[in-house]
């Protein structure tokens, strides 16, 4: 599928230097940019790379100015990264549109309703009472529970669980091998040593526009419902457990576990590899570097690192002297000699 630099220029709302006829059929980095490719340059570390592309078309900011010969045309937009990431979102959801019908072998149960434009890949199944919106696209090897209820315009990449109960919006988006709404993590421990199992009866709830990560894990409630607010973003490898809830447009880098009955506020920017302790609250607007503890409520719009977490600020100021903690005993061991 070709597209000409004027086409795309009008998708972007952009200007076009150069060739407006000027065609391509592919995607590439700057750096690795041949005939017939798109690219972009919006991070001033590969500026250097403008020169040299053998990229047809070039996404830039409309600020760029260029200081020598250029060989690729250009097409100036407000935001060159913003503009790409569009094309990018329209080339993936003409490739999914394709897709429409029900593969076989897989199992939809008679009393599934479903909206125009179902895609149902082999060897998925879908028990009953399964309600799924418009342009659902639900890949192979897929399982969905009975009662699940599933909005428009939902993808649900191969390998990937939804048990019984779970509510998921319009728009969202669930990555191979994550499980969503599987037993939180509930015992009763009992006089002999043992552990007796606490049902979860609760559900899960992903409101609209929800990214889920792959091979990332959402526990279903104990009572109630574990709730991912709209707009939320979850990488891979993420866990959160049972009746945690987390606000809108808050997005969760790889690796991090959240415990239990946790609330978590919106708009939040969380690293990789955070661990979270269960019943706590964490306000809006909340940073968390990567590899923290948190122990503590968190107030609105605090900076935290290190394990136990606290003040990012006072965390940096701190770790010049921790990295310096051996000169400093010396130092401190030779004054003493000195004084006694």
């Amino acid at each position: 599928m070709k597209f000409t630099a004027e086409q795309i220029a009008g998708i972007l709302e952009g200007e076009v230097v150069g060739n407006p006829n000027a065609e391509v059929n592919k995607l590439s980095k700057i750096e690795e940019g041949s005939d017939g490719s798109l690219t972009f340059l919006s991070n001033p570390k590969y500026l250097n790379y403008i020169y040299t592309t053998k990229a047809t078309i070039t996404i830039v900011n409309d600020t760029f100015i260029a200081e020598g010969e250029l060989s690729t045309t250009l097409i100036k937009v407000a935001d060159a990264y913003l503009s790409f990431s569009k094309l990018l979102e329209f080339y993936d959801l003409a490739k999914k549109g394709k897709k429409i019908g029900v593969e076989h072998p897989s199992f939809l149960s008679e009393s599934v309703t479903y909206g125009a434009n179902l895609y149902l890949g082999s060897f998925s199944y879908i028990e009953e009472n399964v309600v799924l919106g418009e342009n659902v696209k639900i890949y192979p090897n897929c399982f969905v529970g009975e009662n699940v209820v599933i909005g428009d315009n939902v993808t649900i990449f191969s390998g990937a669980k939804v048990h019984s109960e779970t509510l998921i919006g319009a728009n969202c988006i669930i990555h191979s091998g994550a499980i969503i709404g599987a037993d939180g993590f509930g015992f009763a421990p009992n006089s002999d040593g043992t552990f007796s199992k606490i049902p979860q009866i609760g559900n899960v709830i992903l409101e609209d526009d929800v990214e889920i990560g792959a091979n990332t894990t959402i526990d279903r409630a104990t009572m109630g419902s574990t709730i991912i607010r709209k707009g939320v973003k979850l990488d891979n490898q993420i866990q959160i457990g049972h009746n945690v809830e987390i606000g809108e447009n808050t997005v969760i880098a790889a690796q991090t576990g959240i415990a239990g009955s946790t609330k978590i506020g919106k708009n939040g920017m969380i690293g990789g590899q955070v661990g979270i302790a269960g019943h706590l609250t964490i306000g809006n607007n909340v940073r968390i570097q990567a590899q923290s503890g948190v122990g503590r409520n968190v107030k609105d719009g605090e900076i935290l690192q290190g394990s136990p977490t606290f003040g990012y600020n006072d965390f940096s100021k701190s770790y010049v002297h921790f990295k310096n903690l051996p000169k400093i005993i010396a130092e401190i061991e030779e004054l003493k000699k000195k004084i006694l």
